[in-house]
């Protein structure tokens, strides 16, 4: 579970922004890997876990690619509550869509993935996607230009002051990933991700 006092803090500093809910584990104490994803959409924030809906399957049907149990793979967001606009559907109802964060509200949760992997201290960390990548590493490359391949970085952390990003004293072993979503909207990307989670799958059976 996430300290108490900045689960709280964080939730100060999200007022005034369209996000809804708070997701919060449960996790391994003791991983070897963290899938460190964008944010919960509406399934999870209503209920439903990481492996739920549409996504959720085909980011489970990766995951069993990996030689670990499900349950020993740490899975969390750059941000713990769904950010979401207002659309209208095909009828004209009001809905709440998802949407990618904005920085003030990575900002405003970026002690809580700190924390996370100080805490978890996994072996590799898997930011998925664009958003994720961005958070440890202040830019956004092309994830065909990242993904797939590791390497070994320091990360940024939340400075003392909580307003700026800092790096990290300790280096990790990075492994980016696809958002597993990507291949429901691009097909052809399935494939791809399959060919990095078992690229994965072997470098966690070199480490572990």
């Amino acid at each position: 579970m996430l300290p108490k006092a900045a689960v709280e803090e964080a939730k100060k500093r999200m007022e005034g922004h369209r996000c809804e809910g708070f997701l919060d584990g449960p996790n391994p104490a003791d991983p070897v890997v963290m899938m460190i994803g964008e944010a919960p959409g509406e399934t999870e924030i209503t209920g439903g876990g990481p492996y739920d809906g549409r996504a959720g399957r085909q980011f489970l049907s990766y995951i069993e690619l990996l030689p670990f149990p499900v349950e020993d793979i740490y899975v969390t967001r750059t941000i713990k509550s769904r950010p979401y606009r207002w659309g209208n559907t095909p009828s004209g109802a009001p809905r709440k869509y998802n949407r990618t964060p904005n920085q003030k509200e990575i900002m405003a949760h970026a002690p809580l993935l700190d924390w996370e992997i100080r805490s978890a201290a996994p072996k590799i960390l898997c930011p998925m996607g664009r958003t994720p990548y961005w958070r440890l590493f202040g830019r956004s490359p092309r994830m065909p230009d990242t993904a797939g391949s590791h390497f070994t970085s320091p990360i940024r952390q939340v400075s003392a002051s909580g307003k700026k990003y800092i790096w990290s004293r300790e280096h990790y072993l990075i492994f980016p990933l696809y958002h597993p979503a990507a291949s429901l909207y691009n097909r052809s990307l399935e494939t791809v991700i399959q060919k990095h989670f078992r690229s994965l799958a072997r470098l966690l059976s070199v480490l572990s």
